[in-house]
């Protein structure tokens, strides 16, 4: 993957009437990278790809592609393609009509057309003979490829994806993730990806940006964004987590009501210090609490009543209710299960390589 810059959007602005969907965007996207665009609804995210091909109209700011600029640029005029969640194909139209209609717009011959068609009919793994087949005779799957091969008929520079799987059942999304990324790796492409399903960024993205309140909150690659999530909105929104309350003390050191502290025997600077009077949240993924037996200890040490266990899968999550009520979880591999019963009271451990810790200000980048 290239480091320069195919796509560069410089402060964006969006306005409808006196709302403002999108607050100054600052976005550079690497040639041949796949970046997911991740947000609950109304981020700002569908309004922003929008944007990026040209179906609305920018307030501020400028998009370059290549470093010419773009965003005055109508849509059937930008080397771009967009895959909607709708697919938008045309059911009174063949397999192969649909994948060489952008071709057909563009004026290219029909034997050359043809060939491109059944070009693409192989990178997507579907037979030849589906040329010929209808459109609305194909699964839900092949739609979805079919749709691809359209987009890709042109050979555009970048691909857009407005939440393309979102309608269908999850083993055909989860199967159709994986072809995505393996596609994406084929191809070289430079894919832009809007989802609201944090599993589908995970599995295909070189980045991932989370998109808040018409903000981008963080960029990263996956793994930095689940481990080092630089807010409590980014913490939850990557998947489950537990999330404590602490507070800078005199030594450099913190303290949190419902734990005890046995880091370096509880003094000492540890490398997550917080000013006194400071604020600030430690970030535990479940994965990373265990139960302890009597006897053994841990960095951060808390204990509870064992409220609930939930099977998911290979993996079995439990839920233990600490001081105050609030709800701490745990997630272990289902031949590692936990044999205590509900109502037990239980003592949790975590140690300081599984803790990240969010201070209160510095956080907000955009």
């Amino acid at each position: 993957m290239s480091s320069d810059p195919i796509l560069r959007l410089e402060g964006i602005v969006k306005r409808f009437g006196n709302f403002t969907a999108l607050h100054a965007i600052d976005l550079d996207i690497s040639e041949g990278e796949f970046l997911t665009i991740v947000g609950p609804s109304g981020s700002g995210k569908s309004t922003l790809i929008r944007l990026l091909v040209g179906m609305d109209d920018l307030t501020e700011g400028e998009i370059r592609l290549r470093g010419k600029r773009i965003d005055q640029t109508p849509a059937n005029k930008r080397p771009t393609c967009m895959v909607f969640q709708s697919l938008a194909l045309f059911p009174h139209m063949t397999v192969g009509q649909n994948i060489e209609f952008p071709l057909r717009i563009r004026g290219v011959a029909p034997e050359q057309r043809k060939i491109r068609a059944l070009e693409l009919l192989d990178l997507l793994h579907l037979p030849r003979s589906y040329h010929e087949k209808g459109v609305t005779q194909c699964s839900g799957g092949e739609r979805q490829r079919v749709a691809l091969a359209r987009a890709l008929a042109f050979d555009p520079e970048i691909l857009f994806f407005d939440e393309p799987l979102s309608a269908l059942d999850y083993r055909l999304r989860k199967a159709l993730e994986k072809e995505l990324k393996d596609l994406h790796n084929r191809t070289g492409k430079t894919f832009v990806y809007i989802t609201h399903s944090l599993e589908e960024a995970m599995v295909m993205s070189d980045r991932i940006a989370i998109m808040k309140e018409g903000r981008f909150v963080q960029i990263a690659v996956a793994d930095e964004i689940y481990s080092r999530p630089v807010n409590r909105f980014v913490a939850e929104f990557m998947g489950e987590v537990n999330l404590f309350d602490v507070e800078g003390v005199d030594g450099g050191v913190f303290r949190a009501p419902e734990m005890e502290i046995h880091v370096n025997g509880g003094g000492g600077d540890f490398g997550l210090s917080l000013a006194p009077g400071e604020t600030g949240t430690l970030v535990v993924r479940p994965e990373f609490m265990r139960f302890l037996p009597s006897g053994e200890t841990a960095d951060f040490i808390l204990s509870g009543i064992l409220h609930a266990e939930y099977a998911l899968g290979s993996r079995i999550q439990y839920e233990v209710e600490i001081s105050g009520g609030e709800m701490v979880t745990v997630e272990k591999l289902r031949e590692d299960r936990f044999t205590g019963a509900l109502g037990d009271t239980v003592v949790l451990g975590f140690d300081l390589e599984a803790v990240h810790l969010i201070r209160e200000a510095g956080h907000e980048k955009h």
